[in-house]
């Protein structure tokens, strides 16, 4: 069961963070998940020391996990922008 709320959670992360990041309508509902997923994972490893926020899959309701995941998914689309495009949009 927390493996598909990690899922459903990544999505809706990595879909909050394309709409901050504008690149909503460059990817679907798969790509949300894996920018969410991976965002978490990235937003735990830059910044979970100071925020203490845990990950998704033992804490995905947590508002300091929820907020650690979206830094690092828009952490990981301006990453992804900068080298598609050349700038962070």
């Amino acid at each position: 069961m927390e493996f598909i709320i990690a899922i459903v959670m990544g999505g809706v992360i990595g879909w909050l963070a394309s709409i901050v990041m504008r690149t909503d309508a460059q990817q679907g509902i798969f790509l949300n998940i894996i920018v969410g997923c991976i965002g978490s994972i990235l937003g735990r490893f830059l910044f979970g020391q100071f925020l203490g926020g845990g990950h998704l899959r033992g804490n995905a309701f947590d508002p300091m996990t929820l907020l650690t995941a979206f830094i690092g998914a828009v952490v990981l689309l301006a990453i992804v922008n900068l080298v598609r495009r050349g700038r962070v949009r």
